[in-house]
């Protein structure tokens, strides 16, 4: 079977139109295939040179005399749609397969005649690169001819994402299917570029609009459905009884989205296959503009989303939902350890007329705008007219708290790496602080969460779990403190410089969760560094305490910290071999967003992981959380854990001398880091630009010349620092002001931390305005004074380098 195009009445005398049927794959007698192309292709160049405002009305899989959309039939409309989550995994096109298959399948048991699936969800999202290889869109083809060669595409419409090349250009794609044919292939309009996304680096924009060509298909499909070409482009379409197109992902969130035109075009539903990752308090951005779509043009609006991680620092948050002429009337998970997810709803379609018909403004606009091709294909969609089955009623969205979702996201984040890794597990060095400490309340959420889905019957959930917890035949998954013990180590690394109550803390947390918990004394191997400089050298280091240098201060505090990152790694290594299991632990970092912003951290010490649960997460959100998992995690220990001041602990305390804090460390509250990040990265500010945002921000708290000394502060800290971000273990990403330099926040890591043009013109704007209001400018005390301070600079302040 081939497409054939019908043409605007203009040229509807001078060209002929032939057809064919849905149900048949031959060609019209007398009539060869290049033929009819040819003349599909010139009278698409005559229809553009004489009317660019309409230059194909509709392309058709069945003959019709109509040139505009065909007539619906609109008695008693009602249909059930079907959207899903997948937990995809970028290039695992098997696995990929099998769950695409599954979704299609339970769509159709619910009695769904159309089912939505997420953006590039055959090859994953997440593939990058990997989509400039001709094999990524080869294997795709090879699992849309898998999906087609069985029945498993009859009567249901089967949306479908992967990258398509299309004369020479490769388009990220939707992919139609029903009764073993492709119907239809519409390209992306707009490509996601910004914050995690590089879509142009892979794929290119469809820019002909409203305009829709036949796409060849390569022998092995034509060979499977009979078809030698396919209608590609920016259209929609329509059968007997509904009219449907699609946008992809980013179109949703353009100002002048797809959505818009398609209703005023007469599109009743509109389906969005997307691949959107979790970010802290988002969703809500998502889900109202869905709402807002269906309830300023009416109609139903469908999403499907990837939920998971796919191999990268993105967890893809799910939420398939479908919304209704301004109200939500399904809605799936945000977050879930289960790999497939059918949402479904069912529609009265009619109801979408009803609600249009009396919006005046909408009816006038459609009246006079250009509408878009359309592909008509001659089958129904809709449940007959004697089914029992009743429309959806509109529910209430869910949104989780922030704290809960720190909880599950990093939760289902790390349970998806961990399975997908081959590994056996995590190791935590776990300090008793609030960082170390949220990150063992998320791995033990993680175990609660896989308990619960195993307890519910999910089979690949047990399964995944009995390999990595290496249960034997027989052996029952029990309580989830009982699964950590199995996939879960920790270990406190304490010096003499560490203090009894972050040790206590650690060992009751551990008991807790479950965790198979260490308690270990590193001062032999820190003592056997110190004697083997001293043997090279000749000199012995002393901390400041006992009257060392800055330089010796930070070179002692900085080898405790790298000396627990190398014991992580070997106890990672070599712990399930002395439990008699095979397999090696992941170590899971502890660093948060603001500590990587400001460089707060050992360069290669326990910040250096595999991977990090938090890394994208503030400090001030991680105290909400523990405050949330004590109450709903279970685990009290939390708060005391958040209670304490943060302390690193690498300096001895001489009697008279106050314990080391994090926040006197650094000359900067970790609130005021939040600011400073959101404003560096969100708001796009230098530093000229922060410190006039702070000056309206702290009016009335600050002098400006308080606030030129903090943000001089921050920018050369950060500067100093920003080489550690090269380096950074790969993090979750949850926070829009990150610092992951390989992914997200691209700036140089060779800075000139004295910022002498930007400072200057910060101090003349703060004594400008002191000398305005009668006082004395401070704003140039930034200077280094102290003994050393350039020299530290260097290095890092205290506990960084």
């Amino acid at each position: 079977m081939q497409s054939n195009c019908s043409i605007n009445k203009s040229l509807s005398r001078q060209i002929p139109s032939s057809t064919n049927s849905l149900s048949t794959g031959s060609l019209p007698p007398g009539r060869s295939f290049q033929k009819r192309t040819l003349s599909c292709q010139q009278s698409r160049r005559i229809l553009y040179k004489q009317n660019r405002r309409s230059r194909v009305v509709s392309c058709s899989l069945q003959q019709t005399n109509n040139h505009s959309m065909p007539a619906i039939n609109m008695s008693h409309r009602l249909i059930t749609l079907a959207t899903c989550n997948l937990d995809q995994w970028a290039m695992d096109f098997e696995g990929n397969l099998r769950r695409v298959k599954e979704s299609i399948q339970i769509a159709k048991d619910r009695g769904a005649t159309y089912r939505l699936g997420p953006e590039l969800e055959l090859p994953g999202y997440g593939c990058e690169d990997h989509f400039q290889e001709l094999d990524t869109v080869e294997h795709c083809w090879e699992c849309i001819s898998e999906l087609l060669r069985g029945d498993l595409t009859d009567n249901i419409v089967c949306d479908i994402g992967m990258p398509v090349i299309h004369r020479g250009v490769r388009y990220n794609c939707r992919v139609f299917l029903l009764n073993r044919k492709i119907v239809f292939v519409r390209p992306k309009l707009s490509m996601a570029d910004d914050g995690n996304y590089r879509e142009s680096r892979y794929f290119k924009t469809w820019k002909r609009l409203r305009y829709v060509e036949d796409h060849m298909l390569m022998t092995a499909i034509a060979d499977i459905t009979g078809q030698r070409s396919v209608p590609f482009g920016d259209g929609a379409l329509v059968f007997r009884d509904l009219a449907l197109a699609p946008e992809t992902c980013e179109e949703l969130f353009t100002p002048a989205a797809p959505h818009i035109f398609l209703a005023l075009s007469g599109i009743e539903v509109f389906s969005n296959g997307s691949g959107s990752h979790h970010q802290l308090r988002k969703l809500d951005q998502r889900l109202d503009l869905m709402r807002g779509a269906t309830r300023k043009c009416g109609g139903v609006y469908m999403y499907a989303n990837q939920q998971g991680c796919d191999g990268n620092r993105l967890y893809y948050d799910g939420c398939a939902c479908i919304a209704s002429n301004g109200e939500f009337i399904a809605q799936g998970s945000q977050f879930s350890v289960n790999e497939v997810e059918v949402v479904t709803a069912t529609v009265d379609l009619d109801e979408v007329v009803r609600y249009r018909g009396v919006m005046s403004s909408l009816q006038e606009q459609a009246s006079k705008a250009e509408h878009v091709p359309t592909v008509y294909v001659d089958w129904a969609a809709c449940l007959p007219k004697d089914t029992e089955r009743l429309p959806s009623q509109p529910i209430e969205v869910r949104y989780h708290d922030p704290e809960e979702e720190i909880a599950l996201g990093p939760a289902c984040w790390l349970w998806d790496y961990l399975r997908r890794s081959g590994a056996s597990g995590y190791m935590l060095p776990l300090s008793g602080g609030a960082d170390s400490s949220a990150t063992a309340a998320i791995v033990g959420c993680m175990t609660q969460l896989v308990t619960k889905a195993v307890d519910a019957g999910d089979k690949l959930v047990e399964a995944d779990a009995r390999r990595v917890g290496q249960y034997k035949e027989g052996e029952k998954i029990g309580t989830p403190q009982e699964l950590a013990n199995r996939i879960f180590t920790t270990v406190y690394m304490g010096t003499v410089n560490s203090g009894s109550a972050t040790k206590d803390r650690a060992r009751k947390l551990a008991k807790q969760i479950g965790a198979d918990h260490l308690d270990v004394k590193i001062d032999i191997v820190i003592d056997a560094m110190a004697k083997l400089f001293e043997m090279i050298t000749g000199k012995a280091p002393r901390f400041r305490a006992d009257g060392g240098s800055n330089a010796e201060n930070l070179a002692l505090q900085n080898i405790q910290a790298r000396l627990r990152m190398v014991l992580a790694f070997f106890l990672a290594q070599l712990m399930p071999w002395v439990r008699d299991r095979s397999g090696f632990l992941l170590v899971l970092g502890s660093a948060n967003v603001d500590e990587g912003l400001r460089g707060y951290l050992t360069k290669y010490d326990c910040s250096s992981a595999d991977v990090n649960p938090i890394g994208g997460i503030s400090k001030t959100d991680i105290r909400r959380f523990l405050y949330w998992a004590a109450d709903h995690l279970g685990y009290s220990e939390l708060r005391g854990v958040v209670a304490a001041p943060p302390s690193a602990e690498l300096e001895p305390i001489r009697e008279g001398e106050e314990a080391q804090t994090d926040e006197q460390d650094m000359g900067m509250t970790y609130d005021e880091l939040s600011i400073y990040g959101k404003l560096r990265k969100v708001s796009n500010c230098g530093p000229v630009s922060m410190f006039r945002s702070l000056l309206v921000t702290w009016k009335g708290k600050y002098e400006p010349h308080v606030i030129a000394k903090r943000v001089k502060d921050f920018f050369r800290y950060y500067s100093m620092n920003r080489h550690k971000a090269t380096t950074l273990t790969p993090a979750y990403h949850a926070e829009n002001y990150s610092t992951d330099d390989h992914r997200f926040d691209h700036r140089q890591f060779l800075y000139n931390y004295k910022w002498p043009w930007q400072f200057k013109r910060i101090d003349e704007i703060a004594e400008n305005l002191e000398k305005g209001a009668g006082k004395k400018s401070e704003s140039k005390t930034h200077h280094a004074t102290q003994e050393g301070k350039e020299e530290m600079y260097k290095e890092g302040v205290h506990s960084v380098n």
